[in-house]
């Protein structure tokens, strides 16, 4: 018994981190082959020219909470975005600020900008009164903190030329103004790749809530006790079987925290959310929904799964050590969670240092979901966000 829990375990953990990455290649490798043999067999012919379709009307809508230290860049930064100016407004959804954000708001003279003020609710709120009330066809979902350069939204709105494109996620790049390899960014960059190739098959799993574009009509009014708006609505929309797509052109930038603290509540905060959106998204846990489900299944649920399967590998394991096999598996799990251990307390120099630092932000990341599933469990993870202190 002691073997098929350890080798469950970490076939289930390899898959989640390693192998169903290597699918997504693979997918997209036989995906091109079949292009190829397609575009061989049309010989010289080629298709006529699309005339491009007329651009949509946008609405950028920002959830805003005390936000006024960097409200006024981010009006600054949406308005001298490269789109049409009579087919783009910026919605202000204030979630009772008391810190003068929604008079810096206010301040500003530009007829594009709209405020949409309300006491404080909830995040999911502001979301359900200002979505369904924004005059876009698209509607563009960013934070206040997040700054998008000039030609995100043209390379966002392209997509939705295909009338199966329900969705399309941005690129997020996370920057440490003090620290140059801020240990999130590899664990981020490897979160981008997969996200690209699920894109390729139309079924990215959940957004970043910095930058993503939805069709209004497809929005659904979410229940106010929503934590993770911005997994849910994307799953929402490719659960009607839309298209959900990753376009890594189009470029937003946030500023990551140096509050660890506040950045493991963050992260257990997302992860009761996750838990909470299972019962949001039912069918895709089943098999019938395609690819989607194979994606949710393995780039999700087991990776919620992650905490229990390593705690069950590791005790499996000390079951197992008559064999030199199990005893090098042992000292090599040992030697990880050391590892995290020296990366928490910075004892190490250069290459090491860096290793040690991305084993510590894993465990932690693991030890985030722990704390999530606790408080979905007790039902003790309020919707309302609290923002998270920058440098």
């Amino acid at each position: 018994m002691a073997v098929v829990f350890f080798w469950c375990a970490a076939l289930l953990l390899l898959h989640t981190y390693f192998f169903y990455p290597l699918w997504l290649f693979v997918f997209e490798g036989v995906a091109q082959v079949f292009h190829n043999l397609r575009a061989m067999r049309r010989g010289e012919r080629q298709l006529p020219e699309r005339t491009p379709a007329p651009l949509p009307s946008v609405s950028l809508v920002v959830a805003a909470y005390n936000e006024a230290s960097c409200i006024r860049q981010k009006l600054e930064n949406s308005l001298a975005l490269k789109y049409p100016a009579n087919r783009f407004e910026v919605v202000i959804g204030s979630d009772g600020s008391t810190d003068g954000t929604d008079e810096l708001v206010r301040a500003c003279t530009d007829s594009r900008v709209r405020l949409s003020p309300a006491p404080r609710a909830g995040k999911t709120t502001v979301l359900n009164r200002c979505i369904p009330s924004a005059k876009g066809d698209i509607i563009v979902l960013s934070d206040a903190n997040t700054m998008i350069e000039p030609e995100a939204i043209q390379a966002l709105v392209k997509h939705f030329e295909d009338p199966d494109v329900g969705a399309v996620c941005g690129k997020l790049r996370l920057y440490n103004p003090t620290k140059k390899d801020y240990e999130e960014s590899a664990y981020w960059n490897y979160e981008s790749l997969i996200k690209f190739y699920e894109g390729k098959r139309g079924a990215v799993v959940g957004a970043n809530g910095g930058l993503y574009a939805i069709r209004r009509t497809l929005f659904t009014q979410l229940p106010p006790s929503t934590i993770v708006d911005d997994f849910v609505i994307p799953l929402r929309i490719l659960e009607q079987g839309y298209k959900v797509v990753y376009e890594a052109g189009a470029v937003a930038h946030e500023e990551t925290t140096e509050d660890y603290g506040k950045e493991f509540g963050r992260r257990a905060r997302i992860a009761a959310g996750n838990f909470q959106s299972l019962r949001m998204v039912p069918g895709l846990l089943l098999p019938t929904a395609g690819f989607p489900a194979f994606a949710f299944w393995s780039h999700k649920l087991l990776r919620w799964c992650a905490p229990a399967l390593m705690a069950v590998a590791l005790l499996a394991n000390l079951f197992l050590l008559d064999s030199v096999f199990y005893r090098l598996t042992l000292f090599t799990q040992v030697l990880f969670y050391a590892l995290a251990y020296l990366g928490k307390t910075g004892v190490l120099k250069g290459t090491g240092r860096r290793i040690a630092s991305m084993a510590y932000y894993f465990v932690t990341m693991n030890m985030a979901i722990v704390v999530g599933f606790w408080r979905f469990l007790r039902n003790a993870q309020k919707a309302a966000w609290d923002r998270t202190a920058r440098a």
